[in-house]
Parts: C-alpha cells; structure tokens; sequence
C-alpha cells in the first residue's frame, strides 16, 4: 500500500465564515473547523510569526494533545470544557438522523 502524500491546506475566509484546516500525512487526516473568532486570532497569530495558519494550528494541537491527561477519569472534565460540545453533538445526531450528511467520497 502506498502512503498517501503530506499536504497542508488552509483556507480563511471573512465575516461570518469558518475556517477550515485539513492536514493529510501517511497515516491521519484531521480536519478542523474554528468559529470565525478562533479563524481570525489563529489568522493573526500566524501572520505575526510568519507561518501558514495550517502549520500553527498543527503545531498548537499537538501541544495541547502533549499536555491533556488521557486517564480517563479527566476525559468527561476535558469535554465539559469544551463551550458548546455537548449541543453540538447533540446537533450531530439529529443531523445524522436525518440523513443530513456529507458521503465520505465528496469530503
């Protein structure tokens, strides 16, 4: 099996959009969508340090996944900290319910 090739792709968009950051290596893909607050502070901090916004994200993931406690007695208070996720989740299963999905082909 041939390994799939490493590509980073960002793309920011303006007011009222999402960012989204798709990162492919030989073994994951991780894509992230950050509201547009999160889009234009991840915009700016990376602009500041001269690097693409997909390298700073991948680069601020890995060191909060270094610094999260994967015992999972810490797991539930880690996903309640996360503002919205339960909601979101929630929208995720109705969405799914309804048949209000993307096919895996079209991603």
């Amino acid at each position: 099996m041939r390994p799939r090739p490493v590509s980073d792709h960002t793309r920011v968009r303006g007011a009222g959009r999402d960012c989204t950051l798709r990162y492919i290596s030989c073994m994951d893909r991780l894509n992230i969508t950050l509201d547009e607050k999160q889009a234009e502070k991840l915009s700016r901090l990376a602009e500041r340090m001269h690097v693409q916004p997909g390298t700073l994200a991948r680069s601020l993931l890995s060191s909060a996944i270094d610094d999260a406690d994967p015992d999972a007695r810490n797991v539930v208070e880690l996903l309640d900290g996360i503002p919205g996720a339960y909601e979101r989740a929630q929208l995720g299963l109705e969405q799914a319910s309804l048949r209000h999905t993307v096919p895996l082909d079209q991603l």
